[in-house]
Parts: C-alpha cells; structure tokens; sequence
C-alpha cells in the first residue's frame, strides 16, 4: 500500500505506471479524459523515494484539448495527446527529453498511436517515431540566450533555451570533470527566473563531447 506523506497523502484508486528512459525514472498517470487536479502535493508525494512511489518526475498523458493552458490547447490540431510534465519537487516544466520517451512508448503499446505521431508538451509539439525499440524524438534546435551565468563561481556556462532553460559549460579535461562535486545542485549566479538545468562536458572530438 503507498500512502505518501502524512501532510499528502496519496489518493486511493490512482492509476500510475512505473517507467524510465536512460535511467531518469518516472511515474507516469494515464489520464486521457483530464479528470485529475495533480497538484505540486500530489507530485511530491508520488515521486518521494522513502514515503511514495519515487521518481526523478511525474508524467501525466492527457488529451490536449483537455489541457488547461491556452498555448498547450492551441496544439490539438497537431497532437492528439499532451505530455503534462511535473519535476519531483511539484513544479511545472516545458518538457523533459527522457520523459517524451517514456511517453511515446506508453502510447504505441496502449495502441493509442502509430509508428509516427506528434507529441504536444509545454515547450511545443514534437514529431516522434517509434521502430521496435526505438524511440526518436525531434526536439528541435537549440536558442542561445542573451544572459550570461558562472556556476560555482569560477565556471562561465552558455545559457540555452531547448526548450527547457539550460546553463551549458565546457571542462578542460578529464581531471576537472572527475573533480566536480556532483553530491549537490550547481550554484549558478544569476539564476534564471525559470530556474535552469545545468551540464557540464569536455570535448572529445570534432563531433563528440563527453
């Protein structure tokens, strides 16, 4: 029996699926005729590790001309089906590379869509094509932003737009990528009002970072 926490508890009768694209794992909701208010209380509980479910993120699968967002509804020509993504600590986000994945698998296996369809999200429809098991998505292509942002004080990170927000920054080498303290979120000054996703990578070839 999952309870969540004691300030959330989690709702009796809720339909969830455990699911994860590259190890970023979800809860995904089916609820195609958009009767579930999923609050930030809900998400947190469900995707807690210790008292719910647990996850990197909560993945609701909605019809998109039940969605409540203007900008998300205007896609229904589009895409039949919108993916509602939440992060694990109840806020909202444009769309998650992973979770779209997720998604796309769970529609072709239910039989709600073919071997190529578009998906809407927050951040916009995307086309995506399933062949066995292979799921490619196209996410379209990356907006640099005006802003600039150091992490961790000392490193200076490109600001992307993709769609999610993302502070990008580029390593040496190996040593300095080995080195970096991972056991705690980035420090990234300013931050971005929508807050940010930040990586770091060093290059390995012409075409190919690590």
């Amino acid at each position: 029996m999952i309870s969540g926490s004691a300030n959330h508890p989690i709702q009796a009768g809720l339909s969830v699926i455990k699911a994860h694209g590259t190890e970023n794992d979800f809860v995904l909701i089916p609820d195609l005729d958009g009767t579930l208010s999923l609050s930030a209380g809900l998400v947190r509980a469900l995707c807690d590790r210790h008292a719910g479910i647990g996850a990197d993120g909560v993945l609701r699968v909605v019809r998109t001309k039940l969605a409540t967002e203007p900008d998300v509804r205007s896609q229904a020509d589009q895409a039949e089906f919108f993916m509602d993504y939440r992060n694990a600590d109840g806020s909202i986000a444009e769309t998650c590379g992973n979770g779209v994945r997720v998604v796309a698998r769970y529609l072709q296996r239910a039989g709600l869509v073919g071997d190529r369809f578009t998906l809407a999200t927050r951040g916009g429809a995307v086309a995506i094509g399933v062949r066995d098991e292979d799921v490619t998505v196209v996410i379209g292509t990356a907006t640099v932003r005006p802003e600039r942002a150091v992490v961790d004080g000392e490193h200076p990170g490109l600001v992307l737009t993709l769609p999610n927000p993302h502070v990008v920054v580029e390593l040496a080498g190996e040593r300095e990528l080995t080195e970096l303290d991972l056991t705690r979120p980035p420090v990234v000054e300013p931050p971005l009002p929508e807050g940010q996703n930040v990586e770091f990578f060093i290059r390995r070839g012409p075409r190919q970072v690590a």
